[in-house]
């Protein structure tokens, strides 16, 4: 029966000594209280009160939020700057051993490495330079953690907090850059719409120009071809007189009728020749004239 007792826990002790160590995670073994060995992922099997487990080390990235850190720049200005921290543990030997609390002693480490850089640095230079800081940080976090089995990844500056008085003074500053921004604008605007508006005046008036220059034209064109067409009338009434062979009689004729017809027209006085009938005389002769042509 004591057999049995002590077979069973035996098997009750094996099975407890028995570890599996889940992947990304790593455990550090004392034996009998120095180190051992660092057991990576699968099956292991502890020796019974000889060994321990001594540290369950986790090999994924971590993130800490350290507290905004009061840091005055070189123009002495006070703020308040928090960052972040992406680390990783690369050797979990060194990790267990290295350094008491490596979480407070990075945090440590972040806070007085933001100060000596900050402190180099003036207001201005602080507010535009974070990649600067974050790459200053992390390569000094980085080379310092080393012994300690941590790989520091990266460093961001997650807030910079300058005192209130600076904020407001930063404000204005912002409030009359938009407003002069504003003002170029508003002033770019008008001078393109005044130079459209010339150009369009311009572009009317060179229109109206042509438009008149082609009214005078066409009108030009009218009259001459008007008196062209009076010509050709004339020319036509003496070609069919001199076909016709009209005699002195009928040129009389055609003189008394001329007359109606300025008489017809807004002259308030008409002076008759004296020698109407030579006048008939000499439109016989021009007729004449016209037969022997």
């Amino acid at each position: 029966m004591l057999i049995i007792i002590l077979l069973i826990l035996l098997i009750v002790i094996i099975i407890l000594n028995i570890k599996i160590v889940p992947q990304s995670k790593t455990y550090v073994i004392e034996r009998l209280g120095s180190y051992n060995a660092t057991w990576q992922t699968g099956l292991h099997i502890k020796i019974p009160f000889i060994e321990r487990i001594a540290n369950n080390v986790s090999l994924k990235e971590k993130v800490r939020d350290f507290a905004p850190q009061p840091v005055i720049t070189k123009d002495n200005v006070t703020m308040q700057i928090d960052t972040v921290v992406y680390f990783q543990i690369t050797d979990p030997k060194l990790y267990t051993y290295g350094v008491e609390n490596p979480i407070n002693a990075i945090e440590n480490l972040t806070a007085t490495t933001l100060r000596n850089i900050i402190g180099d640095l003036e207001l201005d230079e602080t507010l535009t330079s974070r990649d600067l800081i974050n790459s200053k940080m992390c390569m000094i976090l980085d080379e310092a953690t080393d012994p300690w089995g941590i790989k520091i990844n990266r460093v961001e500056v997650k807030n910079i907090i300058p005192p209130r008085d600076i904020q407001e003074a930063m404000e204005k500053q912002m409030r009359a850059e938009r407003e002069r921004r504003e003002k170029i604008l508003q002033a770019e605007g008008e001078k393109k719409s005044s130079i459209l508006i010339a150009e369009g005046e311009k572009e009317s008036a060179i229109l109206r120009a042509e438009a008149q220059k082609e009214s005078q034209i066409k009108l030009a064109e009218g009259e001459a071809e008007a008196i062209l067409k009076v010509q050709e009338a004339t020319a036509a009434g003496i070609k069919l007189l001199k076909d016709a062979k009209a005699d002195s009689s009928v040129l009389t004729l055609k003189s008394f009728e001329t007359f109606e017809k300025v008489a017809n027209g807004q002259s308030t006085k008409i002076i008759i020749p004296s020698d109407m009938q030579n006048m008939a005389g000499m439109l016989t002769t021009a007729s004449e004239l016209l037969k022997k042509d």
